[in-house]
């Protein structure tokens, strides 16, 4: 059965369901299943994967999956549909995949991985960063992070004491499984800054 086969198979209710998580996934490039707004779109795009498949292929995409941890990623890594992060972004996107690995030992597979924008503060003092991380850019980054569905903050993000769930799409996200390389890239980024300098 082709995709359109299968669209005009499904009623409107299903039909209106593919539309949203097809524009969720182009919008926010990852899904979680643990994640409260994303669940219905995960466990739909797990019903009709093959449907899109076959949509996203038509559009240059590939669907990732790892059912394992609930993840699901949209891949089409071309210049023209890749997010460019600013130096902050990406340290703190390589901070939280840090901090994901360390606290993911402490943590059974059902519990979420939680820290603390204190955290974030501590890891980014111990790797000796000689620019210091401003507040701005800091929440800057948080926000963005969390539209990609690579975080869930519950608190006010301004405050140290605000809680973020570092969600398992951050796998995909940074795909490195050695830890060494998450401190060799950070080190790279703070070095080509302190060479511009």
């Amino acid at each position: 059965m082709t995709m359109l086969n299968a669209f005009e198979t499904m009623n409107t209710t299903q039909q209106n369901q593919f539309r949203d998580t097809a524009n969720k996934l182009l919008a926010n490039t990852f899904l979680c299943r643990d994640k409260k707004d994303n669940k219905e779109s995960y466990y739909f795009l797990m019903s009709y994967k093959e449907v899109f498949d076959e949509f996203f292929a038509v559009l240059g995409y590939e669907i990732i999956l790892d059912s394992a941890t609930g993840s699901v990623m949209l891949d089409g890594a071309t210049p023209s549909n890749t997010l460019k992060l600013k130096r902050d972004e990406s340290i703190i996107l390589l901070i939280l995949r840090l901090l994901y690995h360390e606290k993911a030992k402490d943590t059974s597979l059902n519990d979420n991985i939680v820290c603390a924008i204190s955290d974030i503060h501590t890891k980014y003092d111990y790797l000796q960063i000689k620019r210091k991380l401003n507040k701005t850019d800091l929440v800057s980054a948080i926000r963005l992070l969390r539209r990609y569905n690579l975080i869930e903050v519950t608190g006010d993000v301004t405050s140290s004491a605000c809680r973020i769930v570092i969600l398992p799409t951050i796998l995909m996200a940074i795909k490195s499984e050695d830890v060494n390389e998450v401190y060799t890239a950070i080190m790279r980024i703070t070095q080509e800054d302190g060479d511009r300098e």
